[in-house]
């Protein structure tokens, strides 16, 4: 056992979480979801927080099952074999890549208020200096967490508890000055933009985007002490307290944003930095100071915990055979230093392409949803597939909970729009290109993995066609109109739904063995550390 390998407790599980959860998304995506959806951004976060916990329970169920470094991409390939795999796990990769460099940016969008020449708000662009700093934080973030978990963990907390502290104060303090109820009914009303506009708010307003941090604790679950008793409690605890925070810090902007910002509709409120920038209306100077300095600490907690998160994915590649043999070597500090190498180069090219916030939100959000939606299938084709392997958490209702899971990730992918979604067709298109050209000659995998992958590819261009010819509110020619484009998406990701569980691969001996590890047991250092956890 390397040392460190099996550190986070369910505490530093949590922090993980809320780490993830809390970094430049509370600075922007009130804002943001703010000029999709107006005053019913309310709305959004809360559908957004229930979709993302019926879909987290599968996960936790997962983790318990496959407790391994990197298990987003590793449920489907034991669930559906390496099409599914590969093509998620590509999704993931994709999702991943462009996190850290985004916090980066955060960062130097606040400090720009105060540091001239980092940012063009005019064009949202990094200048040529701010591309600079940005790439030396993406580097430091990985630098970091190359000296393993311990350390990790140790900083992530510390700063986690910062960032929870600043924004609930922010919060409670906008809510008891300068709160204009009159924000709610006029300007266009509670709806400005219709309930579109609070779906679309969902994926493309930043609501989706800031609930991606909880998958990190998942890719974290190879080195955790107890991962199959601790995933589900971290979830539930992290989700919890962040849900309310953002519900809170919405409610605060829409109150605190004065009339003459709502003079030319919710749509062209523009602010560099929202709650800073509120904080000095309201002659809060000392509250604008701890912002902008917690404008550097949030996103750079955040940057750090996807640092850590996007090596592992690339290790759970590797591992399924999907990628080098040298990205799943771990370092003497037990955590995968090639692939850390790796990722500082795919960081820093990410911020090339997508050089601004709002950009980068609407791609990776898109990506994010079609990770988060392979859930619900792979933990119900695994009960049938595995139904004796030992399971720490078991999601009650997952007859029912999984269909819904599936189909709500599906209609969120579809509010992002046919503006964003195109460009996910081309990576994935690259992406299925890729497996067919290598992943079959190179990795000798059986015709089978095909046969039950087939499944997604036939629902990825389902999804493309509607969201090409469905409703002009997401971009599309109008030929399906509203409200029955929703309803076709529900019905057809209700049948697939069905088709990927039931399209499940048959588990080899191997696999059945690695299912059946005792949970009690599993990759602790000693055998005292079992009696510790159960405290």
């Amino acid at each position: 056992m390397i040392e460190g390998r099996r550190a986070l407790r369910l505490l530093d599980l949590m922090m993980t979480g809320i780490g993830g959860l809390v970094g430049s998304g509370w600075l922007f995506s009130s804002l943001t979801a703010s000029n999709v959806a107006g005053p019913g951004a309310i709305i959004s976060w809360v559908i957004g927080m229930a979709a993302i916990a019926i879909i987290g329970l599968t996960f936790a169920e997962l983790a318990g099952l496959v407790p391994e470094m990197g298990g987003v991409i590793r449920y489907p390939e034991l669930s559906h074999g390496s099409l599914t795999s590969f093509l998620i796990g590509w999704a993931v990769l994709i999702s991943y890549a462009g996190l850290a460099p985004i916090e980066a940016e955060g960062v130097l969008q606040y400090a720009s208020t105060y540091v001239p020449g980092l940012y063009n708000a005019g064009s949202s662009t990094l200048t040529p200096a701010g591309f600079v700093i940005a790439t030396a934080l993406v580097i430091s973030f990985f630098v970091l967490n190359y000296f393993g978990v311990k350390l990790y963990a140790k900083i992530n907390s510390n700063m986690t508890w910062i960032k929870l502290v600043v924004p609930a104060l922010t919060a409670m303090l906008l809510l008891a000055s300068g709160f204009h109820t009159g924000n709610f009914t006029q300007h266009g009303g509670f709806l400005p933009a219709g309930w579109s506009g609070v779906f679309s708010a969902i994926s493309t307003g930043g609501v989706i985007f800031t609930f991606t941090g909880f998958r990190t604790m998942f890719d974290m679950a190879g080195e955790a002490r107890n991962p199959r008793r601790d995933m589900s409690r971290a979830l539930f605890l992290a989700l919890g307290f962040v849900g309310i925070l953002y519900v809170l810090l919405q409610l605060a902007f829409i109150g605190a944003l004065p009339g003459s910002d709502l003079s030319h509709g919710w749509a062209k409120v523009a602010l560099t930095s929202p709650f800073a920038n509120l904080a000095m209306v309201l002659n809060m100077s000392w509250l604008a100071i701890i912002l902008y300095a917690d404008a550097i600490i949030s996103p750079m907690g955040t940057g750090f915990v996807y640092a850590a998160a996007f090596p592992r994915s690339l290790f759970a590649f590797a591992k399924n055979g999907y990628f080098w043999p040298a990205l799943k070597r771990l370092n003497h500090y037990g955590t995968p230093g090639v692939a850390m190498g790796a990722s500082i180069v795919v960081g820093i090219l990410f911020l090339l392409p997508f050089p601004s916030w709002q950009k980068m939100v609407s791609i990776l959000s898109s990506a994010t949803i079609l990770t988060y939606m392979i859930g619900p299938i792979s933990a119900a084709a695994l009960r049938k597939s595995a139904p004796d392997a030992q399971r720490s958490y078991r999601v009650r209702g997952l007859g029912i909970l999984g269909p819904i899971g599936f189909v709500v990730g599906s209609l969120i992918f579809y509010w992002s729009g046919w503006d964003i979604n195109r460009w996910m067709l081309g990576l994935l298109v690259l992406g299925a290109l890729v497996y067919f050209a290598y992943g079959i000659r190179k990795m000798d995998r059986p015709m089978n993995d095909i046969k039950s992958g087939l499944w997604l590819l036939a629902y990825f261009a389902a999804m493309f066609l509607m969201e090409r010819f469905g409703s002009a509110n997401y971009g599309g020619t109008n030929l399906i109109p509203a409200p029955w484009d929703q309803a076709i998406v529900a019905a057809i990701s209700m049948a697939f739904y069905y088709w990927g569980v039931a399209a499940r691969k048959v588990l080899s001996q191997a696999d059945q063995e690695a299912l059946s590890v005792s949970p009690a047991m599993e990759g602790l250092d000693h055998p005292e550390d079992a009696v510790r956890q159960l405290v």
